[in-house]
């Protein structure tokens, strides 16, 4: 995917301009918004499409991501995109892509970003492992890209050659923030818990599904990058999934003879399956096979045209929240509950629930304490959600339902407060549904007395299978 040019373009503050009545359909050579000359397609997703393009101005080079509103809106992806660009807004490094401007019409999202030329580097290893200098010097600019990030509480949580681009002048520049966290998205416990990444690249603690340092699982990513640029292949693989989920949880690679020494003596430092004793970003730029040669960069001043920007940010914020509005209350003219709308299971998620295939055990001391079960239901997300409601009235529970979460508090106060526990209903096929409980407040003990004393046998009429066992209700 595309993306760089070397000086700001101008950022206006009515860049987010609404088109008229029909919109702009993009082909090489049409004009967007009166300020840009579409080019060849660079790249395509999904919900989004990627165009080389003319700043009609200045003449100079960039690159517009054009993302399908009305896709985005019935995937659920609205925040994923808010989140992309508050973070693209945040990091402004010279080995990060850079996002000039938001703009946006009746039926599109325009991102304006940086063009950069080189490519990615990933066609660079497709040829062969790369010479020690230069895979120390493209490792170099990653680390200094992920520490500047991690410094202004961002995570990545996608790293990959795919994602790590070059310039005409061979600098890496790390793009594609789609799957990035902010500092402000980790959960009481301090953690990130959304299981997301590529399989090969993505840390196991992120695999465990029980919560993950996000600076924690992106070195580990940079170690994998590292591990390929110098082998030419991947650490960990497998032609069978579940295999290379194994040696990634247990930390199983051999490096090729032609890896230097120290360099096999710092990869096993960042590709420790224990997130605890890995190597921190900090402690990896003092290692002497990293420092050599390195050129520290600092990063720019923050641009005059910020506040601007956060003008723009908000009025695609609005454009969202307004149509949020609009659909909230015609639903809730038909309907008085929120719309069951449950999530997806992605590639993790299956492997997760795979016989033989608990990691619990390289993560947690005591298995007899987990906060957590599942089961497995045939029946639709609506009578999940109503069964749950049910229980809340019977046992004196308040109930509240968004997106597939449903959240259960209870009245009476027990050692540790009033019991909470969260049930979020996944969509695994048409006619098969995964159900997540956790607890999220309360004594632990109590939990377990009221799952099963109370709560499985009030659920025994929808469940097909709770994790673990063999035997299926019919």
């Amino acid at each position: 995917m595309v993306l760089s040019i070397n000086s700001l373009l101008p950022v206006e503050p009515s860049a987010l301009i609404c088109a008229a009545e029909g919109e702009i359909m993009e082909k090489k050579g049409v004009i967007l918004m009166n300020r840009f000359e579409l080019g060849r397609l660079l790249g395509q997703g999904t919900f989004a499409k990627v165009y080389h393009a003319r700043n009609l101005t200045t003449g100079q080079s960039c690159a517009i991501k054009v993302i399908d509103k009305e896709k985005i809106m019935k995937g659920g992806l609205i925040d994923q995109i808010k989140r992309e660009i508050s973070v693209m807004r945040l990091v402004r490094h010279p080995n990060v892509v850079r996002l000039y401007e938001v703009m946006a019409s009746k039926a599109k999202i325009y991102f304006v970003m940086e063009y950069v030329r080189g490519g990615e580097l990933f066609n660079k290893v497709a040829k062969g492992k790369l010479k020690e200098d230069a895979a120390r010097h493209y490792f170099q600019q990653l680390i200094a890209a992920v520490d500047y990030c991690h410094s202004r509480g961002v995570y990545h949580r996608d790293l990959k050659p795919e994602n790590l681009l070059l310039d005409e002048n061979g600098n890496l520049k790390v793009s594609d923030f789609g799957l990035s966290a902010l500092k402000e998205s980790r959960r009481q416990d301090g953690l990130l818990h959304t299981t997301c990444g590529t399989p090969a690249y993505v840390a196991p603690e992120v695999i465990n599904k029980k919560g993950y340092d996000g600076a924690k699982a992106d070195i580990w990513s940079c170690g994998v990058i590292l591990y390929v640029l110098l082998a030419g292949f991947l650490p960990f693989h497998d032609q069978n999934l579940m295999e290379m989920y194994r040696k990634i949880c247990r930390g199983e690679f051999r490096c090729p003879q032609w890896i230097p020494p120290e360099v096999r003596k710092l990869l096993s430092r960042i590709l420790d399956p224990n997130p605890s004793p890995r190597i921190t970003v900090a402690k990896l730029m003092e290692n002497s096979w990293f420092k050599k040669g390195y050129k520290h960069i600092d990063s720019p001043p923050p641009s005059p045209h910020a506040r601007r920007i956060d003008l723009l940010i908000s009025d695609v914020h609005a454009v969202f929240d307004s149509s949020g509005r609009e659909n909230s209350s015609q639903n809730e003219a038909a309907v008085p509950t929120s719309p069951v709308r449950p999530s997806f299971f992605n590639a993790f998620d299956i492997i997760s629930l795979s016989q033989g295939f608990d990691l619990s055990g390289l993560f947690e001391k005591d298995l007899d304490q987990r906060n957590y079960s599942r089961f497995t239901t045939r029946k639709p997300a609506t009578d999940i959600v109503s069964k749950f409601q049910q229980i809340a009235q019977t046992e004196s529970f308040s109930i509240k339902n968004k997106d597939g979460k449903v959240k259960l508090q209870g009245s009476k106060e027990g050692r540790k407060g009033l019991l909470a526990i969260d049930a979020e209903i996944f969509e695994v096929t048409p006619s098969f549904y995964v159900v997540e409980l956790n607890k999220t407040a309360g004594d632990t003990l109590e939990y377990k007395k009221f799952c099963n004393q109370e709560l499985k046998p009030s659920l025994k009429d929808i469940v097909w299978t709770w994790q673990g066992n063999e035997q299926q209700q019919s």
